[in-house]
């Protein structure tokens, strides 16, 4: 069933009562081609593109949970491109553009808002690294704008452009970026997956992983044993603990990240702004609140909830950018569990297990890489090979001394 505006108007004339499940509800099969570990988003994208690019189709889902309770329905839904590094930005600039035929490609409106992202920055240094930023990303095919104060506010007049601790100098604007409805990605991804032939079972956790000889031949699981020639890990701030049934310890921690919602308000922010001189960033949802986040909670947990300490911090940062926030009213926050790995970049890789594949270490950019990091773990599973924009996500690359240092926003980034 495709859908279309003239589908719901039909739907609307006669009842809604042509409407089926947006996907199957399968039992799982003995054994499978591929099995991916985790119901999430690039789990999800990686099923679709195997079934969509690849013709790979006898494929399962496992999901301990159910789709879209994880990270991919507890972020602040930004996407965005403005990567530095030669290791990340070609990559991102590849999801950006998934991003933008997204909703054509699987039939599901997933509400992209290319409402644009503007950087600010507070002091000569920063002007200097944000247009070296801008330059990289228009190296890589990426947009970039760098603004002065009287470009900024003629954007958004109502920032604390005075701030003696943080006078606003200018920022970088990123016109391509904006936001996605988190909760409507999973569902097209897995909609579009579950057309496609691709089993996704809900409720069911992976208790182990079957090795024999040094070959993964599938996984144990709440619903029995499930067999596969291939195994696929993305289980974002669980890979650790995944991974250490198969015997892997990785360079990966996880920690709490916060975000938070405001009251519903009248249009006041038409796009994204982050906060130079403090870990504050905000957008408006289409119900009127603002969205906003800030830092890690900067200790191990495994806990989808947050603490005062950062609820204060990103305050103060709100509050430093944007002082009326004061009279705004805080509707509710959560966390999300982050896999921070140790230089801030992710891993699409093989194991040195025969058959087992792990994608994960996502740190901050987790949900708009989805695409980029469905197709390119797609990749990876259907040819042994990794993709020409994900060759540097390698598990070996700290071993070699490869890393890819963006921004040193790893989980301990006083080690590198």
């Amino acid at each position: 069933m495709r859908y279309s505006g003239l589908k719901v108007i039909k739907e609307a004339l006669t009842g809604h009562k042509g409407w089926r499940p947006t996907w199957r509800d399968p039992e799982p099969k003995k054994s499978y081609d591929v099995v991916i570990i985790g119901g999430g988003g690039h789990g999800l994208a990686t099923a679709y593109y195997l079934a969509k690019e690849h013709g790979i189709t006898n494929v399962a889902v496992i999901e301990k949970g159910w789709i879209g309770g994880g990270n991919v329905g507890r972020n602040t839904t930004i996407i965005r491109s403005n990567y530095l590094l030669d290791g990340n930005e070609p990559f991102y600039e590849l999801s950006l553009k998934l991003w933008e035929g997204l909703e054509q490609d699987f039939n599901y409106n997933a509400m992209v808002s290319q409402r644009g992202i503007l950087n600010l920055v507070h002091s000569d240094a920063q002007r200097d690294a944000a247009r070296r930023r801008g330059n990289a990303m228009i190296l890589n095919g990426s947009d970039a704008e760098l603004l002065d104060v009287e470009g900024v506010r003629a954007m958004y007049p109502f920032l604390n452009f005075n701030n003696a601790r943080f006078p606003i100098k200018g920022g970088l604007l990123h016109r391509r970026g904006g936001t996605v409805r988190h909760d409507a990605v999973a569902w097209g991804y897995a909609r579009g997956a579950d057309l496609r032939g691709v089993d996704i079972i809900q409720n069911c956790e992976v208790t182990g992983f079957r090795i024999e000889n040094g070959k993964c031949l599938g996984v144990e699981t709440t619903k029995g044993f499930i067999g596969a020639n291939k195994v696929a890990s993305c289980v974002a701030g669980s890979s650790s603990r995944v991974m250490e049934k198969a015997g892997m310890r990785l360079p990966i921690e996880s920690h709490v990240l916060q975000a938070f919602v405001s009251e519903g308000l009248k249009p006041v922010l038409d796009g994204v702004i982050t906060f130079g001189a403090g870990h504050f960033y905000c957008s408006q949802s289409d119900k009127g609140g603002l969205v906003f986040g800030g830092d890690l909670d900067m200790y191990n947990s495994y806990a989808q909830r947050g603490n005062l300490p950062v609820v204060e911090d990103v305050m103060e940062g709100g509050m430093a950018l944007i002082p009326s926030l004061g009279r705004v009213r805080m509707l509710r926050s959560w966390g999300g569990i982050m896999d921070m790995s140790m230089d801030g970049s992710p891993f699409i890789d093989k194991t040195h297990v025969d058959g087992l594949y792990f994608n994960g270490g996502w740190c901050y950019g987790g949900f708009k890489a989805t695409p980029a990091s469905g197709w390119c773990y797609a990749h990876l599973l259907a040819t042994d090979t990794p993709h020409k924009v994900a060759t540097a996500y390698r598990l070996d690359r700290f071993r070699k001394g490869c890393m890819i240092d963006e921004k040193g926003q790893g989980a301990q980034p006083n080690l590198h």
